[in-house]
């Protein structure tokens, strides 16, 4: 048989066809990974001599501090533990929002019981992805109350539990811990920015420029959860304001799991600064009362 030009074209594009269909799909397939590798933490990052080595602590969380995010091989609480010596213990699951911490809550307690120095709860960018009411903190009603010997008549204000708002879940989450753990010390987080995510044709989700269905932007979440910690007396780590991770830039996909589907979920580089950023903000805080 001859040989020509066009029929080695073509035996070449069959071949490259069959190969194709007997190879598995995940072999040409894009898996939406940026293949960060795992950081390799230098040993002057590391600081074992705080109050914080060996304190058994807790993370309450959503897909950033889930176990079963793949989008980092290592999360931000893993890196802290070879930072600073830290035990996590991690109660936390993909998509929830404050009314799932509540949930956490109580699992972390029913399995922990009082063997925890410390909880850090970090959630909220799915109640703003999710269109949650803000509501409010408190309910005001009129009463008289007894002011140096004499009934007035004054405003008073009562925390309002609610699994149906922000701030209500907010106050049941912190209330169940102060009261379950009162010599503990509880910290909150805030999100970090977002951008764009697709996970499917039907979870697509624009980056924090756009409003939610409710036309609030994160914003208004992360400052009331500023506000929730003020009025429960926890100490707050800002990842929003302090991280410096801003997906919206180009140059900071490196950070982030991938630069066209995900840019919500922070790869290996984004959770060791997010370790990093609370790691220096932790020097400031007592592990213990």
């Amino acid at each position: 048989m001859k040989f020509t030009k066009s029929r080695i074209k073509s035996i070449m594009n069959m071949g490259a066809a069959l190969m194709l269909l007997t190879l598995p799909a995940n072999a040409y397939a894009h898996d939406g990974h940026t293949h960060a590798p795992v950081v390799e933490v230098p040993a002057y990052d590391i600081d074992l001599d705080t109050p914080w080595k060996g304190k058994r602590v807790a993370f309450l969380g959503d897909s950033m501090t889930d176990p079963g995010n793949k989008s980092t091989q290592k999360h931000y609480w893993a890196y802290l533990e070879q930072l600073t010596g830290i035990k996590p213990l991690v109660f936390a699951r993909s998509g929830y929002q404050w009314d799932g911490i509540y949930k956490k809550a109580v699992e972390m307690h029913q399995t922990l019981g009082d063997s925890v120095d410390v909880v850090i709860i970090w959630a909220g960018t799915n109640d703003y992805n999710h269109n949650k009411p803000i509501g409010k903190f408190y309910t005001e009603k009129m009463d008289s109350v007894n002011h140096n010997g004499k009934m007035e008549w004054r405003k008073h204000r009562t925390f309002e539990m609610n699994d149906s708002s922000f701030t209500g879940n907010i106050n049941r989450v912190l209330s169940y811990l102060k009261h379950n753990y009162p010599d503990k010390q509880i910290i909150m987080m805030t999100p970090i920015h977002r951008a764009f995510a697709k996970f499917s044709e039907n979870n697509v989700q624009p980056d924090e420029n756009w409003s939610n269905g409710l036309g609030l932007y994160i914003e208004e979440y992360i400052k009331t959860l500023r506000e929730g910690a003020m009025l429960w007396s926890i100490p707050v780590i800002d990842l929003y304001s302090d991280s410096g991770l801003f997906p919206m830039e180009e140059n900071h996909v490196q950070y982030f799991h991938h630069g066209e589907s995900d840019l919500l979920h922070p790869n290996d580089n984004g959770h060791y600064r997010i370790a990093r950023t609370i790691q220096a903000r932790l020097n400031s805080i007592s592990p213990a009362f």
